[in-house]
Protein backbone atom coordinates (compact mmCIF):
# COMPACT_ATOMS: atom_id res chain seq x y z
CA UNK A 1 0.00 0.00 0.00
CA UNK A 2 1.31 3.32 -1.11
CA UNK A 3 0.10 6.36 0.62
CA UNK A 4 0.81 10.28 -0.37
CA UNK A 5 0.00 13.43 2.65
CA UNK A 6 -1.90 15.72 0.85
CA UNK A 7 -1.16 19.09 2.44
CA UNK A 8 -3.54 21.73 0.81
CA UNK A 9 -1.76 25.00 2.24
CA UNK A 10 -2.58 28.78 2.12
CA UNK A 11 -0.03 31.13 3.61
CA UNK A 12 0.96 28.58 6.03
CA UNK A 13 4.36 29.41 6.42
CA UNK A 14 4.80 29.32 10.05
CA UNK A 15 2.71 25.55 9.90
CA UNK A 16 5.28 24.47 7.41
CA UNK A 17 8.08 25.44 9.79
CA UNK A 18 6.72 24.47 13.50
CA UNK A 19 4.72 21.28 12.37
CA UNK A 20 6.23 19.52 9.07
CA UNK A 21 9.60 18.98 10.28
CA UNK A 22 7.20 16.54 12.98
CA UNK A 23 6.40 14.34 9.74
CA UNK A 24 8.60 11.71 8.99
CA UNK A 25 9.39 11.10 5.42
CA UNK A 26 9.38 7.32 5.91
CA UNK A 27 5.97 7.16 6.83
CA UNK A 28 4.62 7.81 3.64
CA UNK A 29 5.63 7.14 -0.03
CA UNK A 30 5.24 10.69 -1.16
CA UNK A 31 4.40 14.07 0.57
CA UNK A 32 2.49 16.85 -2.33
CA UNK A 33 1.70 20.57 -1.16
CA UNK A 34 -1.21 21.79 -2.79
CA UNK A 35 -0.78 25.48 -2.49
CA UNK A 36 -3.52 28.24 -3.52
CA UNK A 37 -1.40 31.01 -4.11
CA UNK A 38 0.16 31.88 -0.92
CA UNK A 39 2.00 35.01 -0.66
CA UNK A 40 4.22 34.53 1.99
CA UNK A 41 7.30 31.71 1.83
CA UNK A 42 4.76 28.62 2.10
CA UNK A 43 5.99 26.95 -1.12
CA UNK A 44 9.34 28.43 -0.74
CA UNK A 45 9.83 26.07 2.39
CA UNK A 46 7.79 23.29 1.17
CA UNK A 47 10.19 22.87 -1.99
CA UNK A 48 13.44 23.48 0.53
CA UNK A 49 12.10 20.70 2.51
CA UNK A 50 11.73 18.37 -0.78
CA UNK A 51 7.89 18.27 -1.24
CA UNK A 52 6.43 17.74 -4.25
CA UNK A 53 4.49 21.24 -5.10
CA UNK A 54 1.21 21.85 -6.64
CA UNK A 55 0.08 25.26 -7.21
CA UNK A 56 -3.39 25.49 -7.10
CA UNK A 57 -5.08 26.89 -10.48
CA UNK A 58 -9.21 26.06 -9.24
CA UNK A 59 -10.85 27.77 -6.69
CA UNK A 60 -11.47 26.39 -3.56
CA UNK A 61 -9.97 23.47 -1.56
CA UNK A 62 -12.56 20.65 -3.85
CA UNK A 63 -10.44 22.27 -6.51
CA UNK A 64 -6.90 22.29 -4.66
CA UNK A 65 -7.92 18.54 -4.49
CA UNK A 66 -8.83 18.21 -7.71
CA UNK A 67 -5.70 20.17 -9.31
CA UNK A 68 -3.46 17.50 -6.83
CA UNK A 69 -4.90 14.73 -8.35
CA UNK A 70 -3.41 14.02 -11.25
CA UNK A 71 0.07 14.33 -9.08
CA UNK A 72 -0.61 11.79 -6.59
CA UNK A 73 1.50 8.98 -6.86
CA UNK A 74 -0.13 6.50 -3.97
CA UNK A 75 -3.07 4.55 -4.12
CA UNK A 76 -4.29 5.77 -0.75
CA UNK A 77 -4.62 9.62 -0.11
CA UNK A 78 -4.02 10.75 3.46
CA UNK A 79 -5.35 14.56 3.81
CA UNK A 80 -3.18 16.94 6.65
CA UNK A 81 -3.73 20.35 7.94
CA UNK A 82 -0.04 22.05 8.30
CA UNK A 83 -1.73 24.48 10.89
CA UNK A 84 -1.42 22.98 13.61
CA UNK A 85 -5.03 21.43 13.74
CA UNK A 86 -3.90 18.09 12.95
CA UNK A 87 -1.33 15.68 15.05
CA UNK A 88 1.64 14.50 12.95
CA UNK A 89 2.35 11.73 15.37
CA UNK A 90 -1.38 10.00 14.65
CA UNK A 91 -0.40 8.98 10.98
CA UNK A 92 0.94 6.29 11.68
CA UNK A 93 -2.00 4.79 13.05
CA UNK A 94 -4.26 6.05 10.78
CA UNK A 95 -2.11 4.10 7.83
CA UNK A 96 -2.46 1.08 10.08
CA UNK A 97 -5.62 1.31 10.20
CA UNK A 98 -5.76 1.09 6.80
CA UNK A 99 -3.56 -2.07 6.38
CA UNK A 100 -5.98 -3.63 8.11
CA UNK A 101 -8.48 -3.27 5.32
CA UNK A 102 -10.28 -0.16 5.67
CA UNK A 103 -11.54 1.96 3.31
CA UNK A 104 -11.19 4.88 4.93
CA UNK A 105 -10.20 6.10 8.45
CA UNK A 106 -10.97 9.45 10.10
CA UNK A 107 -9.16 11.09 12.50
CA UNK A 108 -12.22 11.94 15.03
CA UNK A 109 -12.03 14.98 16.97
CA UNK A 110 -15.29 13.78 18.92
CA UNK A 111 -14.27 10.21 19.78
CA UNK A 112 -14.29 8.70 23.07
CA UNK A 113 -10.57 10.47 24.59
CA UNK A 114 -10.49 12.96 21.76
CA UNK A 115 -11.32 17.02 22.13
CA UNK A 116 -11.10 19.97 19.52
CA UNK A 117 -9.11 22.98 21.40
CA UNK A 118 -10.00 24.94 17.75
CA UNK A 119 -13.59 24.72 18.03
CA UNK A 120 -15.95 27.60 19.03
CA UNK A 121 -19.57 27.40 19.77
CA UNK A 122 -20.62 27.41 16.48
CA UNK A 123 -18.12 25.38 14.98
CA UNK A 124 -18.30 22.69 17.40
CA UNK A 125 -22.17 22.65 17.53
CA UNK A 126 -22.35 22.50 13.61
CA UNK A 127 -19.91 19.36 12.93
CA UNK A 128 -21.82 17.48 15.61
CA UNK A 129 -25.38 18.00 14.16
CA UNK A 130 -23.81 17.67 11.28
CA UNK A 131 -22.32 14.04 11.08
CA UNK A 132 -25.87 13.44 13.74
CA UNK A 133 -27.83 14.08 10.59
CA UNK A 134 -25.65 12.01 8.05
CA UNK A 135 -25.81 8.78 10.95
CA UNK A 136 -29.41 9.63 10.63
CA UNK A 137 -30.43 9.47 7.37
CA UNK A 138 -27.49 7.97 5.52
CA UNK A 139 -26.93 4.73 8.02
CA UNK A 140 -23.36 6.06 8.83
CA UNK A 141 -21.51 5.42 12.24
CA UNK A 142 -19.27 8.36 12.34
CA UNK A 143 -18.08 10.27 15.49
CA UNK A 144 -16.44 13.19 12.73
CA UNK A 145 -17.64 13.06 9.34
CA UNK A 146 -16.86 16.30 8.52
CA UNK A 147 -12.69 16.63 9.31
CA UNK A 148 -10.02 16.90 6.96
CA UNK A 149 -7.73 14.82 8.63
CA UNK A 150 -8.79 11.42 7.27
CA UNK A 151 -6.87 8.67 4.94
CA UNK A 152 -9.12 6.77 1.69
CA UNK A 153 -8.47 4.93 -1.10
CA UNK A 154 -7.76 7.25 -3.77
CA UNK A 155 -10.23 4.97 -5.77
CA UNK A 156 -13.09 6.46 -4.14
CA UNK A 157 -13.10 9.42 -5.26
CA UNK A 158 -14.24 8.41 -8.55
CA UNK A 159 -16.33 5.40 -7.66
CA UNK A 160 -18.11 7.78 -5.43
CA UNK A 161 -18.42 10.83 -8.26
CA UNK A 162 -16.78 13.21 -6.06
CA UNK A 163 -14.39 14.51 -9.17
CA UNK A 164 -17.76 15.04 -10.97
CA UNK A 165 -18.13 19.13 -10.78
CA UNK A 166 -22.49 17.96 -11.34
CA UNK A 167 -21.75 16.28 -7.47
CA UNK A 168 -21.38 19.98 -5.93
CA UNK A 169 -22.69 22.55 -8.64
CA UNK A 170 -25.78 22.79 -7.70
CA UNK A 171 -25.33 23.90 -4.17
CA UNK A 172 -22.44 25.76 -4.97
CA UNK A 173 -24.42 28.08 -7.30
CA UNK A 174 -26.87 28.07 -4.44
CA UNK A 175 -25.31 29.51 -1.97
CA UNK A 176 -22.33 31.26 -3.93
CA UNK A 177 -19.40 29.10 -2.33
CA UNK A 178 -16.71 26.64 -3.12
CA UNK A 179 -16.87 23.90 -0.46
CA UNK A 180 -14.92 20.46 -0.01
CA UNK A 181 -15.80 16.84 0.07
CA UNK A 182 -15.33 15.79 2.89
CA UNK A 183 -18.95 15.55 3.73
CA UNK A 184 -20.34 14.03 0.69
CA UNK A 185 -17.29 11.97 1.10
CA UNK A 186 -18.79 10.51 3.91
CA UNK A 187 -22.18 10.69 2.88
CA UNK A 188 -21.22 8.13 0.21
CA UNK A 189 -19.10 5.97 2.02
CA UNK A 190 -22.00 5.08 4.15
CA UNK A 191 -24.55 4.81 1.78
CA UNK A 192 -21.77 2.22 -0.30
CA UNK A 193 -21.51 0.90 2.95
CA UNK A 194 -18.10 0.59 2.44
CA UNK A 195 -15.51 -0.58 5.96
CA UNK A 196 -14.81 2.95 7.55
CA UNK A 197 -13.79 3.44 11.14
CA UNK A 198 -12.92 6.30 13.39
CA UNK A 199 -9.64 6.97 15.75
CA UNK A 200 -9.77 9.16 18.03
CA UNK A 201 -7.51 12.11 17.67
CA UNK A 202 -7.26 15.51 19.56
CA UNK A 203 -7.24 18.73 17.14
CA UNK A 204 -5.08 21.79 18.54
CA UNK A 205 -5.61 24.88 18.11
CA UNK A 206 -4.36 27.04 14.74
CA UNK A 207 -0.94 27.65 14.30
CA UNK A 208 -0.72 30.76 12.07
CA UNK A 209 -2.45 30.44 8.45
CA UNK A 210 -5.25 31.78 6.79
CA UNK A 211 -8.77 30.78 8.64
CA UNK A 212 -10.76 29.51 5.51
CA UNK A 213 -14.33 28.58 6.98
CA UNK A 214 -17.45 29.99 5.65
CA UNK A 215 -19.88 28.89 8.40
CA UNK A 216 -23.29 30.20 6.28
CA UNK A 217 -22.47 29.43 3.53
CA UNK A 218 -20.91 26.04 3.98
CA UNK A 219 -23.47 24.97 6.37
CA UNK A 220 -25.88 25.91 3.99
CA UNK A 221 -24.52 24.01 1.14
CA UNK A 222 -23.21 20.88 3.48
CA UNK A 223 -27.15 20.65 4.71
CA UNK A 224 -28.50 20.92 1.00
CA UNK A 225 -25.96 17.52 0.59
CA UNK A 226 -27.74 15.79 3.34
CA UNK A 227 -31.08 16.23 2.06
CA UNK A 228 -30.03 16.08 -1.68
CA UNK A 229 -28.22 12.90 -0.83
CA UNK A 230 -31.63 10.74 0.75
CA UNK A 231 -32.85 11.02 -3.02
CA UNK A 232 -30.46 11.46 -5.82
CA UNK A 233 -27.36 9.40 -5.91
CA UNK A 234 -27.34 5.34 -5.22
Amino acid sequence: MKVTLLIPTLNEEEGMRSVMPKVKKEWVHQILVVDGNSKDKTVEVARQMGYDVVIQKTPGIRGAYMDALPMIKGDVVLTFSPDGNSIPELIPDCINKMKEGYDMVIVSRYAEGAKSYDDDAVTGFGNKMFTTFINLFHGGRYTDAMVIYRAYKVSMIKELDLDKDESFETEERLFKTKISWEPLLSIRAAKRKLKVVDIPGDEPAREGGERKLQVLKWGAAYMFEVFREVFVWR
